[in-house]
């Protein structure tokens, strides 16, 4: 199909494209991006997902055969197209193709000012290089003010998941998760620090089992207030060493 967002199409010539098409159609049409790591919820129908399942296992099918390996003989992999195509649309790159999760907000009755820090929350990611595991852990820094909205530490977690669960790089990674939360909870101050195992690393290339990845991310009271970024990291390093 061509990228020109002008090329009309009506519904019943949409309907006639496998879902992948339909999908990509309403992105161009919208100017939307659809790299790796965005979430392109907002474009997908009812149903389609299924079909986009349906469609991955059939091109997972294709790869199998491509590799030479006889699935129809071969017991293991008789069904490995369809676990890989479930494993990609509902579990490790989920993040890409639903909303964000339902957060309740509370509003900070209390006038809260205090630093709070959440973690470590244990994260799943993936490579876009490679499509290998990113397995690591994420704290969160929040300097709420008066009018920021609290939220459960369990709805950290998930909106966590919901960043991580997409293929991408680690640093990007970060930032989409930091822009998720200062829109949600709107504090003075919010940071970030991760630290991940990359699989494409251990697993392939120099096969390095010990080198892990750890990177931050400050905005606002972080940024300029330089006792309150040496109060969380070092109440963190307190939390790793105990």
């Amino acid at each position: 199909m061509s990228d020109n967002p002008k090329l009309f199409r009506s519904e019943a010539e949409l309907a006639e494209m496998p879902a992948s098409e339909r999908i990509r159609y309403r992105l161009v049409d919208a100017h939307c991006r659809y790299h790796a790591n965005d979430n392109i919820a907002d474009h997908i129908r009812e149903g389609e997902l299924s079909e986009l399942k349906a469609e991955v296992q059939a091109n997972m099918q294709r790869v199998l055969r491509s590799l030479v390996i006889d699935t129809d003989s071969d017991h293991n992999t008789q069904d490995t197209a369809k676990r890989v195509a479930k494993m990609f649309i509902e579990e490790v790159f989920r993040g890409r193709y639903v909303p964000m999760p339902a957060v309740t907000e509370f509003p900070n009755v209390s006038r809260l000012n205090e630093l709070m820090i959440v973690g470590p929350i244990t994260v799943r990611s993936a490579c876009s290089h490679h499509l290998c595991p990113i397995l690591g852990r994420v704290w969160i820094g929040i300097l709420p003010n008066e009018h920021s909205n609290l939220i459960g530490l369990s709805k950290y977690a998930r909106v966590c998941d919901w960043v991580m669960s997409r293929p991408q790089i680690q640093e990007e990674a970060v930032v989409m998760l930091a822009d998720a939360l200062q829109e949600r909870v709107k504090p003075d101050g919010l940071a970030i620090v991760m630290e991940a195992d990359h699989f494409c690393m251990h697993w392939r290339g120099v096969k390095d089992n010990d080198t892990a990845m750890t990177n931050s991310m400050m905005r606002g009271a972080f940024l300029k207030d330089h006792n309150l970024r040496r109060e969380f990291l070092t109440l963190l390093s307190k939390k790793n060493n105990a």
